[in-house]
């Protein structure tokens, strides 16, 4: 099958995926394509992406191009760099059955890009299957690196660590942490009558700001580098914490200082050797939240390969120290589903419905109270 569309291009998956149609063709240059990747390439509507890398190199059981396989996404795979070096941003180009990539609407010599191999469910499978083979590797190598960084990374739950002087109360009330990770979309459907209820904080952690307003819901605080965070969700009055390096450094002013909030009031930097989610947890710790309800952070082997994390010091310590108060809620769409359908209620609608025409046909008194609320509906309503 052959592909003809206007060429999008990005390194970064995450930025791609903001600007891709369901025309275009996706160009990406992504080593072990994750799920959150893969995710959002297929809500983008795009039948085809081409891959610079290896979607699934060996490494460790990544997900991310079995997701594009079952969902019948085209994977041009391994590419190589010509079409970051040679094409631009929406080119026209296309893409022949045998892997080829050309400038333009036809396949011709002279518009000959590059050459790839496209992914098949039986080759996919067969690289995840060899993959899973390096999970115990991987598992030592990342034991290994947290245990050195453990003694580093210490100072991170410190009494004396500096917190950003936030505004909005958080003392004594439960705070939502919410990371745009794996099933975030669905546990938060699941906590819609959490939030209304209990009307906790809400802490949107870099694209977990925009998760909480595609939800409905406007996040209060936002930490993180910022580079995945929408101008809406920046400009929503939300509080921003920038998540800087140890020495300073806080490349996520850069977007705040295009909209003008950088030097705002509610915009701190927070200079700490941690992960952003790991500075949004300890920021409800410290401010002396009841509970803390976590949603799409990472805690897994698989999870932390994927964010590119070779260890997890940070997050340990963190978890040990803010654990009395925090609840993962991470998976609670899977951990239960309600079992009664639209058909069952119907049955007992109908039951409640004769038990009140009973009552009605025997009782006056119940059918003088029928009327005086009757009456006082019309009342209410100048009827």
């Amino acid at each position: 099958m052959d592909f003809v569309g206007k060429l999008k291009i990005d390194r970064r998956t995450k930025d791609l995926v903001k600007r891709l149609e369901p025309t275009d063709i996706a160009l990406i240059d992504h080593v072990d394509m994750d799920r959150v990747a893969a995710e959002s390439l297929i809500a983008s509507g795009v039948q085809i992406v081409i891959n610079a890398q290896p979607s699934i190199s060996g490494e460790y059981p990544n997900v991310g191009p079995l997701l594009l396989m079952q969902a019948g996404v085209a994977l041009l795979d391994n590419i190589g760099q010509e079409p970051f070096e040679n094409l631009k941003e929406g080119q026209k180009v296309s893409v022949s059955d045998r892997g080829n990539l050309y400038r333009g609407s036809e396949a011709t010599r002279k518009g000959f890009i590059a050459s790839g191999t496209f992914q098949t469910p039986e080759s996919i499978d067969k690289a995840y299957q060899e993959a899973q083979k390096q999970v115990s590797a991987r598992l030592e190598e990342f034991a290994q690196n947290t245990l050195s960084y453990l003694s580093k990374e210490k100072n991170i739950i410190s009494d004396d660590q500096w917190i950003p002087p936030v505004t909005v109360p958080i003392e004594d009330k439960h705070v939502l942490v919410v990371v745009r990770g794996y099933h975030y979309k669905e546990d938060l459907k699941v906590l819609r009558s959490y939030i209304r209820e209990m009307k906790p904080v809400l802490i949107g952690v870099d694209g977990g700001a925009d998760a909480l307003l595609e939800a409905g819901f406007k996040p209060h605080i936002i930490v993180g580098d910022m580079d995945s965070v929408s101008p809406e969700a920046l400009k929503s009055g939300a509080e921003l914490i920038v998540h800087a390096y140890a020495d300073g450094r806080a490349p996520g002013l850069e977007p705040l200082q295009e909209l003008g909030l950088a030097n705002s009031e509610k915009t701190f930097v927070w200079p700490l050797t941690a992960t952003s989610e790991d500075l949004a947890l300890l920021l409800a710790w410290e401010k002396g939240a009841d509970l803390i309800v976590a949603v799409g952070t990472h805690n897994n082997l698989i999870e932390y390969l994927d964010k590119g994390r070779k260890g997890m010091a940070s997050t340990f310590l963190v978890r040990l120290k803010t654990g009395p108060k925090l609840v993962d809620a991470k998976g609670v769409s899977r951990l239960y589903r309600s079992s009664v359908s639209p058909g069952m209620l119907f049955p007992l609608i109908f039951a409640g419905l004769v038990v009140l025409l009973t009552l009605f046909s025997v009782s006056p008194d119940a059918r003088s109270i029928f009327h005086l609320v009757v009456l006082q509906m019309r009342l209410l309503l100048g009827l």
